[in-house]
């Protein structure tokens, strides 16, 4: 088993010179050319948060953390990176990710820019695994949810609490549907006679047949990219709330372990919930507004066609005015 290096085994590396006081270039020059800048900071710091879920359980998970403020005074050369990386550090080995401690660490960005910058951001991005059922026998499997939680505070403002998911689901498409039933009956009247009695029997047999079924829809795996404006006053993550909501709204989420059981299940649940992209946007759009504390929402359907080299997608929103437009994009 390797062992794990020690300080000793480095000397040169570790022998630090005693204190003294060191250059600091950033406070000590003016920028060569001033100017207000919109963000200053870091992306995908590495982190390690605990995310409280519905059963009041915390799930550790690793997360990738973008941190920044603005900064408006336009003659300084820059902010101070280390004092945003320091706050994240020690807030997340101190307590849960819930949007109090969120709202905490913007407080303590601007505190720490105080004269430099009047905004803040923050936006955590990770994957959150939940276990879900077969749609009919006993199996279950882990499915990982894209996450983004963020939020963003003024100086002397309100904090603006975000919430995104990516849920992945199978469409079928419905003009391939009438098609293909289309070829199905002309092949019957092939097959059958219309001046001939028909036989129970050989007409099951042929329904189980590849030369009675002899043409299936198109259908392909799809993503719906959804974010939310969070209520002021939320005190947890509506997380799986949503995921749930949503995936009942598109009737089709993808699956994890399945038995033929299952498999038929979905081929079932495929043929009751044929849809356009149109469709899908507009049944997460009607859950969506059903949705209480969710201010705002912005949503994007892809349908990835297996007919065509090109997706199909559509675009919804609240319709809030100030809030969400079509040109925003995903936070995941």
């Amino acid at each position: 088993m390797s062992k794990t290096p020690a300080p000793e085994d480095f000397p040169m590396a570790f022998d630090v010179p005693a204190p003294r006081a060191m250059p600091d270039v950033a406070c000590e020059r003016d920028p060569e050319v001033s100017g207000r800048l919109e963000r200053v900071g870091m992306q995908r710091i590495e982190a390690l948060l605990r995310l409280p879920l519905a059963d009041g359980s915390l799930r550790e998970l690793p997360a990738r953390i973008d941190a920044c403020v603005d900064l408006r005074a336009s003659d300084a050369r820059g902010i101070h990176m280390s004092r945003l990386y320091r706050q994240i550090d020690a807030a997340l080995a101190a307590q849960a990710f819930t949007p109090a401690l969120l709202h905490e660490l913007l407080q303590g960005f601007l505190r720490s820019h105080e004269g430099l910058s009047a905004r803040a951001m923050l936006q955590v991005n990770l994957d959150l695994p939940l276990r879900r059922a077969a749609l009919v026998s006993n199996h279950s499997g882990l499915r990982h949810y894209p996450l983004a939680l963020a939020g963003s505070l003024e100086r002397g403002g309100a904090l603006r609490l975000e919430l995104g998911v990516a849920i992945t689901y199978a469409s079928t498409c419905p003009c391939s549907a009438a098609l293909a039933r289309q070829l199905i009956q002309e092949r019957f009247t092939q097959d059958f006679s219309a001046h001939a009695p028909l036989d129970h029997a050989a007409i099951r047999a042929w329904l189980g047949s590849e030369q009675g079924i002899m043409a299936t829809p198109h259908s392909q795996r799809s993503r719906a990219d959804l974010r939310l404006h969070l209520a002021t006053t939320a005190t947890q993550w509506p997380i799986e709330s949503l995921i749930d909501r949503a995936e009942v709204a598109l009737g089709t989420p993808v699956q994890t372990a399945v038995r033929r059981e299952d498999e038929q299940a979905f081929a079932r649940l495929n043929a009751a919930n044929l849809m356009f992209c149109e469709d899908a946007a507009r049944r997460l759009q009607h859950a969506l507004d059903a949705t209480p504390d969710i201010a705002d929402f912005w949503l994007r359907v892809a349908h990835f066609e297996s007919l065509h080299s090109h997706d199909a997608v559509a675009v919804a929103c609240k319709r809030v005015p100030g809030g969400y437009g079509a040109d925003d994009q995903a936070l995941t």
